[in-house]
């Protein structure tokens, strides 16, 4: 059975389900995840996370600032990790 794609909204559950980020308003796929919160400490679970959920593990040197910046950006990085690792 074919994985679901990851989506912008995929992503902003997992952050929300986990406790990652507890934003006072809705995350929207273009919302500036740093500016609700994401720090080293939040990064570190969401990496744990993504890796339990959707089975991907990030290099360090792929943790950028631009890939991380919104639920957008990394549902486009780790879907585009997915195709390349089928």
């Amino acid at each position: 059975m074919p994985e679901a794609p990851i989506t912008p909204a995929a992503v902003i559950e997992l952050l929300t389900a986990e406790h990652i980020l507890e934003p006072q308003e809705p995350i929207a796929p273009d919302t500036d995840l740093f500016t609700l919160g994401l720090d080293s400490m939040a990064m570190m679970q969401l990496l744990l996370q993504i890796e339990e959920r959707f089975h991907l593990t990030i290099q360090p040197a792929e943790m950028t600032r631009e890939r991380f910046a919104t639920a957008g950006a990394l549902a486009s990085f780790l879907g585009e990790k997915r195709r390349l690792a089928a």
